[in-house]
């Protein structure tokens, strides 16, 4: 395998590495030498700062530098991967030669030459993803002081917290992909978060709270949301639920608010239209392309290039560039997710969808920034025309089986829904029910459209994610509480 010599694409793309002297086509030869359809180098270098303040004390402070490279071959639709930190020519080529020894190719990689190129420069959303400040020129100390302002608030709006942590973390994430059908992709993304947790006690229950918000900005992202904002949100909810009433147990209706974040979509739906899943028997949504799988108000997107979001990119960590992507419209399904190797072994077009943790991760199939579009709704008309249920402001945590679409998920601030107009608020809530059966039940979907981030496991793996949805009614679904639904709607009518 040869290339052009000195292609300036390439010349250029691993001088910002520091890289301009390595022979990455001798590189790629020997990890293909027994055969295989691609070759694919991941070079990563990020620094990062993560700062936490607990009981008014730093509690941690960690700031350093990762860099290495991630080496991948596919054949036979089958792959096998491999890392280093040692990115001199010597290291490379041994991680490719132990990487060559467990190839074994049903056809020998084809000999060609590489013309080194972009798939695709994604010029406008480079742009759009541009941030104003870098959190990385900001001085350690005043990202502690960051933290504290998110201590202090949480604390000044519950005095006796039993525990407060605040944590501000940034990172400066640099990656470089080249393969042997000639991608090059480069990519810069600067991270910023900020999350505050908040456990309160009352007559010995303990309830605990958790926000967070940030994505794919600079400090400016600061002008808008504070520290204190996302401390004094923690701190309230962690109010309330000291206070709530025991949840309600039973099927009834159920208006998931906007601020709600998309946890549902992005768990009991999302999840089971990546390829990796979908096609390989393990999703309920295998094989129903082309087919209603929800309500007909029920549009899903997952948009990889929304300014600012915390799973925006310029490119995926395969080098595809980032997209939007229709999966439901109008509640027919549209397509999968997909990586590099499930294109290759499922003939789909790769989405832009292939990411992994760090180059010690192989990439697999992610969600970027998924949501149901707004529908037409008003949300306080919403309100007004349920009679009863719950009202859900705020998810948290749950399990979903992709195979049949079962979920549970956990209720962090919800309230009883009496006559249209908000109640009580209630603790102990959790949501039972099956995702695609909930999305053909949707019988209102809201103007509105509300964002939570967060980072998404699989297989090992976290990925910095954005879900949102509109205010959504499901007029029958499963509540998990304490006390018999009757306790509290005595004559459920409507």
């Amino acid at each position: 395998m040869t290339s052009k010599p000195k292609a300036p694409i390439l010349a250029d793309s691993l001088r910002a590495f520091g890289l301009e002297a390595l022979p990455v086509e001798a590189v790629m030869a020997t990890a293909l030498r027994n055969g295989g359809a691609l070759a694919e180098l991941f070079f990563e270098d990020t620094a990062s700062t993560r700062v936490v303040i607990e009981g008014g004390r730093i509690d941690k402070v960690v700031d350093g530098i990762d860099r290495g490279c991630g080496l991948r071959v596919i054949f036979d639709n089958r792959q096998v991967y491999g890392y280093t930190t040692d990115l001199t020519e010597r290291g490379l080529t041994q991680l490719a030669e132990t990487l060559a020894s467990a190839v074994h190719a049903k056809a020998p990689s084809p000999s060609r030459d590489i013309e080194w190129g972009p798939m695709r420069k994604p010029d406008a959303v480079i742009a759009a993803h541009r941030v104003l400040r870098s959190p990385r020129a900001l001085p350690l100390s005043d990202k502690v002081e960051l933290a504290r302002r998110g201590e202090a608030a949480a604390r000044a709006i519950l005095p006796g917290a039993r525990q407060v942590t605040a944590i501000v973390l940034d990172s400066l994430r640099k990656i470089l992909i080249l393969n042997s059908d000639g991608v090059v992709a480069r990519d810069e993304k600067t991270y910023l978060q900020a999350v505050v947790q908040v456990v309160g006690e009352k007559d010995g229950r303990v309830e605990t709270a958790y926000e967070s918000d940030g994505g794919y900005v600079g400090l400016e992202f600061f002008d808008t949301v504070t520290p204190e904002s996302i401390g004094e949100t923690a701190a309230r909810r962690v109010q309330i639920l000291l206070d709530a009433k025991p949840a309600p147990a039973g099927t009834m209706p159920v208006v998931l608010a906007a601020e709600a974040g998309g946890t549902m979509i992005h768990e009991a739906v999302g999840h089971g239209l990546e390829a990796d899943l979908a096609c390989n028997g393990l999703s309920v949504y295998q094989n129903k392309v082309g087919k209603p799988v929800a309500s007909p108000l029920i549009t899903v997107l997952d948009d990889g290039t929304m300014p600012g979001r915390r799973g925006s990119y310029a490119y995926d960590d395969e080098g595809t560039p980032s997209q939007k992507n229709v999966l439901i419209e109008n509640g027919v399904l549209k397509g999968y997710l997909v990586d590099r190797l499930s294109a290759m072994k499922f003939d789909l077009p790769a989405t832009g969808n292939g990411r992994r943790e760090t180059f010690r991760s192989k990439p697999i199939v992610r969600m970027t920034n998924t949501y149901i579009a707004p529908g037409k709704d008003d949300p306080e008309q919403i309100l007004r025309d349920t009679k009863y249920g719950v009202f859900v402001k705020a998810m948290g945590g749950g399990q979903v089986n992709t195979v049949t679409g079962d979920f549970v998920f956990a209720v962090t601030e919800g309230y009883l829904i009496r006559e249209g107009k908000l109640g009580e608020p209630i603790r102990g809530a959790t949501l039972v029910g099956n995702g695609p059966r909930v999305m053909e039940i949707v019988d209102r979907v809201g103007n509105d459209l509300g964002f939570a981030t967060g980072t998404c496991g699989k297989d090992g793996q976290g990925a910095p994610v954005t879900d949102a949805q509109p205010t959504l009614r499901i007029p029958e679904l499963t509540v998990g509480g304490e006390v018999p639904m009757e306790t509290y709607f005595a004559k459920p009518n409507g």
